[in-house]
C-alpha cells in the first residue's frame, strides 16, 4: 500500500514540476499524457485527470470549459493562489477549423467591469467563448471572394 502512495506522489511532483515550467500555457490531458509518454515517464490518463481536478480545487490550476464538443483545458497560475484573483483568461474559437484562441486581454477586463457595473451582471470568463474567424480562415475566405 506504502508503494502506491508514494507512486501517486511522484506523479503529483512531477506534473507539478512539469506544470510550473509552462505558466500562461493552455493545455488538455492528453497534451500533458502525450508529453509524459514522449519523456518517458507515462503517466496514465486517469491519474492526470484526478491530479488536475485537485490543483484546479487548491487554486493551482484553472479549468476551462470551452463547448461540449471540446476537451477541457487547464493552465497553470501557481501555488499559493487563489485563480480567480490571477487574471481572467477568454477564449475565441474559429467557426470553421476550430482552433481555440486563448486570449489575455485587459480591455475585455473593462468590459466585464463594464457588465458587473451598469447591468448587474457577472461574467464567468472561464466558460465564455466568442465564436468567430479565426485570421487564417478569414483570409482563406476572403481570398475566395477575389
Amino acid at each position: 500500500m506504502a508503494e502506491k502512495t508514494i507512486y501517486k506522489t511522484q506523479h503529483k511532483e512531477e506534473l507539478l514540476s512539469y506544470l510550473s515550467t509552462c505558466p500562461g500555457m493552455h493545455f488538455t490531458v492528453s497534451d500533458l499524457v502525450s508529453h509524459f509518454r514522449e519523456e518517458g515517464k507515462p503517466i496514465g490518463t486517469t491519474t492526470v485527470y484526478r491530479q488536475l481536478e485537485r490543483l484546479c480545487e487548491k487554486g493551482v490550476v484553472n479549468k476551462y470549459i470551452i463547448d461540449q464538443n471540446s476537451p477541457a483545458c487547464f493552465e497553470y497560475v501557481g501555488e499559493g493562489e487563489k485563480a480567480e484573483e490571477v487574471h481572467s483568461c477568454f477564449h475565441c474559437k474559429c467557426n470553421v477549423c476550430g482552433k481555440l484562441i486563448h486570449l489575455h486581454c485587459h480591455d475585455l477586463e473593462g468590459m466585464m467591469q463594464h457588465l458587473l457595473t451598469h447591468h448587474g451582471f457577472h461574467w464567468d470568463s472561464k466558460k465564455t467563448v466568442f465564436y468567430g474567424l479565426c485570421a487564417d480562415c478569414a483570409k482563406k475566405k476572403e481570398q475566395n471572394k477575389l
